[in-house]
């Protein structure tokens, strides 16, 4: 019988995802011999640039999708949030998992752990390597001062207690993952920072032209977190965003119907733009397109032509 092998990234939680999801296919398939490559992708390696200025086009995927076209391995699984809207050719988004909780955390150091963001002191450093972030909590709290930082959760969090950050934002996801639940001081809600696309889901790849594992991942699916995150990519596809553009959604379900809640921001929170699109769960594509349209009318596209030029002239700079 065929071995699977699934590719991962090194980190700690890339690796409890990846065990889980080997886990949850030897339930469905106890006989198949399943094993587990891991490796290190670019943004792994690059931990002294944010991350908006080494560029999004698979930072934390590229390595593990030229493996799976060199046939090396054949499945990968990746952080649903980081893998691009856009995938190559050959290769296929395959399984969606269930989300667990995409809201972002305020993790903070001992001396603020009577305080919340609505009440954390001016001056306090916050750190955050997400734009996304950024640019929702600027626009709350202009008073309070925000830096990079980069490595992986553990390192993050070593940082903090070292007390070279007063506070962290962090995803709830990853925390819940690594059983660190208790680090959790403030689950952030949405009308102060909506999540990133595909926060909180697991993305599982494969070969396009490989049927026998799309179908074994078609067990590990969760119908309702794939309808709600195809709308939230969709979205993001239509306004080209990555992780160098302040995007942020909220998706749910009722009955039939999927509401995706979206901003677009600039990067120093001033502007903002924050509107919703409604639609047959049967059609998510099309409800996240609606959506990037309107918020383009509403001002976002003037947002958007803005941070695109300051890249531009960034990445200009840099070949200079």
């Amino acid at each position: 019988m065929r071995n699977i092998t699934i590719g991962s990234r090194k980190s700690q939680l890339a690796l409890v995802q990846t065990y889980w999801v080997q886990g949850e296919l030897q339930k469905l398939y106890p006989d198949r011999p399943l094993t587990v490559e891991t490796m290190t992708t670019h943004g792994d390696n690059v931990l002294d640039v944010a991350l908006a200025k080494i560029g999004d086009k698979g930072l934390f995927t590229k390595e593990l999708e030229l493996a799976m076209l060199a046939g090396l391995i054949d499945v990968a699984v990746h952080s649903l949030k980081d893998l691009p809207t856009k995938l190559p050719d050959g290769l296929h988004l395959a399984a969606i998992t269930e989300r667990v909780n995409p809201a972002d955390a305020l993790v903070v150091n001992q001396k603020y752990q009577n305080c919340q963001l609505d009440n954390l002191p001016a001056g306090t450093v916050v750190g955050t390597s997400s734009l996304r972030r950024l640019a929702q909590l600027r626009h709350h709290y202009p008073h309070l001062i925000f830096k990079d930082v980069r490595g992986n959760l553990n390192t993050r969090l070593a940082k903090l207690d070292a007390g070279e950050f007063d506070a962290l934002i962090l995803a709830v996801a990853g925390l819940q993952r690594l059983g660190m639940d208790d680090r959790i001081h403030q689950i952030i809600p949405s009308h102060i920072s909506l999540h990133a696309v595909g926060q909180g889901a697991l993305g599982i790849e494969c070969r396009a032209n490989d049927p026998e594992v799309a179908e074994m991942l078609q067990g590990l699916v969760h119908v309702p977190t794939h309808q709600c995150c195809l709308a939230e990519r969709a979205f993001l596809r239509e306004l080209e965003g990555g992780c160098q553009v302040p995007i942020g959604v909220n998706s749910r379900i009722t009955g039939d119907t999927l509401t995706l809640e979206g901003i677009i921001a600039s990067l120093d929170g001033q502007k903002l733009v924050r509107d919703h699109s409604s639609g047959s769960i049967t059609n998510p594509e099309s409800i996240g397109k609606e959506l990037a349209h309107k918020l383009k009318q509403q001002g976002g596209e003037e947002i958007l032509q803005e941070i695109f030029r300051m890249a531009r002239a960034y990445t200009s700079g840099q070949a200079d």
